[in-house]
C-alpha cells in the first residue's frame, strides 16, 4: 500500500516544504537543510514500511504463521499439533508378554508399546510425533535386553502420524469456518470434529443411512404377541425380543438421526480397524450408541466405517528410447501411477460422486517417464475407456501388463 513512499520522495516533500517558506535557502545535497531532513526521510521510510507490514499482519489471506494463529484463536481455532504413528508389532513366542512402555528402535526412530492385542501382537506408538514415525522399514531391535524374544516385526501402521497443521492448510480451514459455520452436529460440524482426529485425513457424512427401512415396516404385524410366548429361548434372548416389539408397537422405531461416516486415513489409504475404531468410540461408542457421550449430539446413533480400496489393473503398449525396454522404465511407471492413484485418493472426501481413473491421465504422466516415447491401447480392468470406481472406494495399483512394444531408431 505505501511501497510509492519512498526515502527520495519523502526528501523532497520536507525540501519543498522548507523551501515554500524561505524560497532563499539552500537544499542542496550536503546542506545543512538537506543534513537536517535526509536522517527523517530515511526513518520515515522505515516507518511506512513497518506500516505495511501491519497491514499484511492484520488479515489472514495476508498474515504469517504467528499472526494467522492470533487471528483464528479469535474463532476458537488453532493449528492441529503433530501426532504419533501407531504400528502393529508381532513378536514369537506369542506366549511371550512385553511390558507396557517396552521399547524399540526403529531406524533413527523409538518406539514404546502402548497396548497390548493378544497372541503377540501389540501396538507401538513413536516418540516422536509427526509423518517420520510411519516409516517402518528398518529393523525392530528391542533398546533392552528382552529375556525369551525370539523375532520383533512391525506388521501394519494403524495410525499414521500427522506432522503439525500446514500454514495455509489452517489458513483454508480458518475461511472455511467463516463461510460454513458448524454446529450443533450439522454436517460441517461432523467433518470438522472429524478431521481433528489424529490419523484421519478425510471424512464423508450420509444422513439417514439406514433410508431403505420405512418405519412402517418396523411396526409388529398381529400376531407377534403370541408368537413371543412360544419362543424357546433363554431369558435374556425373551427379553431383548420383548423390548424391541414394543418399541415397534409403540412406534418408536425409526430411522432418524442416523449418521454414517466413511474416512480415510491421513496417508490417504484404507483406514485400519484400530483407527476406525478410535473414531467410533470418539464420536459415538458403540456400548453407549445415541446417547452424546461422544462429539455426535444425543440422539444421534453414528456408524463409522472405512473406506475401501479397489484393485485397477492397467495393460497398454510402450514405445521405448533406444537401448531402453520395460525392465528399465517399469519401477518408474509404477511409481507414477501410484502417484497419480494417491492425487486421487486425497480428492475422495471431496467429491460426491464415485473417483475415476481417467485414461488420458494416464497416458499423459507416463508420457514423462525417462525412456518412453509413445504409449497406445491403454486399457483399465481390459476396457479401452475411463474406468469409475465403486462410490466410497480409492484405486489400488493392480498388475500392470505392457504389451510388447518397440524401440526407436
Amino acid at each position: 500500500m505505501y511501497e510509492d513512499i519512498t526515502y527520495v520522495l519523502l526528501l523532497n516533500r520536507m525540501l519543498e516544504r522548507a523551501l515554500s517558506i524561505n524560497s532563499n535557502l539552500d537544499t542542496r545535497e550536503g546542506s545543512l537543510v538537506w543534513l537536517g531532513n535526509a536522517p527523517a526521510a530515511v526513518e520515515l521510510q522505515n516507518l511506512y514500511i513497518q506500516l505495511d507490514t501491519v497491514l499484511n499482519e492484520t488479515f489472514a489471506d495476508t498474515a504469517s504463521r504467528p499472526y494467522l494463529i492470533q487471528r483464528a484463536a479469535e474463532r476458537g481455532l488453532s493449528p492441529q499439533p503433530a501426532s504419533a504413528a501407531v504400528l502393529q508389532l508381532t513378536i514369537t513366542p506369542a506366549t511371550l508378554h512385553l511390558a507396557l512402555n517396552t521399547r524399540f528402535s526403529i531406524g533413527e526412530l523409538n518406539y514404546y508399546v502402548s497396548a497390548e492385542r493378544g497372541e503377540g501382537v501389540y501396538e507401538i506408538t513413536c516418540e516422536t510425533p509427526g509423518e517420520a514415525g510411519n516409516d517402518y522399514g528398518a529393523t525392530v531391535i528391542p533398546i533392552e535386553y528382552i529375556e525369551g524374544l525370539e523375532t520383533c516385526t512391525v506388521t501394519a501402521l494403524l495410525i499414521p502420524g500427522e506432522d503439525e497443521e500446514d500454514t495455509e492448510v489452517f489458513r483454508q480451514r480458518y475461511f472455511d469456518s467463516l463461510n460454513a459455520q458448524a454446529f450443533g452436529g450439522n454436517r460441517i460440524d461432523y467433518i470438522e470434529k472429524v478431521n481433528a482426529i489424529p490419523g484421519v485425513g478425510g471424512v464423508k457424512v450420509y444422513r439417514a443411512w439406514n433410508g431403505d427401512i420405512r418405519p412402517a415396516e418396523l411396526v409388529p404385524p398381529e400376531g407377534v404377541s403370541e408368537w413371543l410366548k412360544t419362543v424357546q429361548a433363554s431369558e435374556e434372548i425373551k427379553a431383548w425380543l420383548t423390548k424391541v416389539y414394543e418399541a415397534g408397537i409403540n412406534n418408536k422405531l425409526t430411522v432418524g438421526g442416523t449418521v454414517k461416516l466413511i474416512i480415510i486415513d491421513s496417508t490417504f489409504s484404507v483406514p485400519s480397524p484400530t483407527l476406525v475404531e478410535q473414531v467410533q468410540t470418539a464420536v459415538d461408542p458403540l456400548q453407549n450408541a445415541g446417547e452424546g457421550l461422544g462429539t455426535a449430539p444425543i440422539g444421534h446413533v453414528v456408524k463409522v466405517e472405512g473406506v475401501k480400496s479397489e484393485t485397477v489393473n492397467l495393460s497398454f503398449t510402450l514405445t521405448y528410447q533406444q537401448g531402453w525396454g520395460w525392465e528399465d522404465v517399469q519401477s518408474y511407471v509404477e511409481q507414477t501411477i501410484e502417484a497419480y492413484f494417491e492425487e486421487l485418493s486425497e480428492t475422495w472426501a471431496d467429491q460426491e460422486q464415485a473417483l475415476v481413473v481417467r485414461v488420458s491421465q494416464i497416458e499423459s504422466r507416463l508420457l514423462g517417464v525417462s525412456g518412453i516415447l509413445d504409449i497406445a491401447d491403454t486399457k483399465i480392468n481390459g476396457l479401452a475407456a475411463n474406468y469409475t470406481l465403486n462410490l466410497d472406494y480409492i484405486p489400488v495399483l493392480g498388475e500392470i501388463t505392457p504389451a510388447t512394444g518397440t524401440q526407436s531408431l
